[in-house]
């Protein structure tokens, strides 16, 4: 849970941009394609995150509306990066502009419970980091290049001229 304004926004920032990396890797070759039935596209967990933003962002009431609700998946990788920098940039703004620090034990309903904005924080961030990692492996499947998170990737390893580990 978040105690800090600051300290979220940093967070954020950092796995944001993480989250940007990968979304760059993106065809519009691989963006659309399942890898299996039960599992959702690049494209689609792409939108996933976007839409997340807006829709937990209203819910904790940092967004009068959720603008992105109806929106349908749109139709370029390049369109969906810049929409989620977009909202990104919105959500961080919201928070410093209308939370300060000792709100952030203060409750907000999220799908009938009662959440601190602390932890609503908290959840927005594990939530993105966990749909990375599922991006991740759909990339590797599909044969993209992926791009280290939290340490070389297999294709930075041998970039380093060094053996990824085992």
């Amino acid at each position: 849970m978040y105690r800090s304004i600051e300290d979220f926004i940093r967070d954020w920032q950092i796995e944001s941009e993480g989250t940007q990396k990968v979304l760059s890797a993106i065809t519009e070759n691989t963006a659309q394609e399942k890898i299996h039935p039960n599992v959702r596209s690049l494209a689609r967990l792409a939108w996933h995150l976007t839409q997340t933003i807006t829709e937990m962002g209203k819910r904790a009431g940092l967004f009068a509306e959720d603008e992105l609700e109806h929106a349908e998946v749109p139709d370029s990788c390049e369109d969906l990066l810049t929409l989620y920098i977009k909202y990104c940039n919105l959500l961080a703004k919201a928070v410093r502009s209308k939370w300060t620090d000792s709100v952030l034990l203060d409750q907000v309903e999220m799908y009938g419970e009662l959440w601190e904005k602390g932890k609503f924080l908290r959840v927005l961030l594990a939530h993105q980091t966990h749909h990375r990692g599922q991006m991740t492996v759909i990339m590797r499947m599909l044969g993209l290049r992926v791009l280290g998170s939290y340490g070389p990737s297999k294709e930075e390893w041998a970039e380093f001229g060094m053996i990824a580990p085992a």
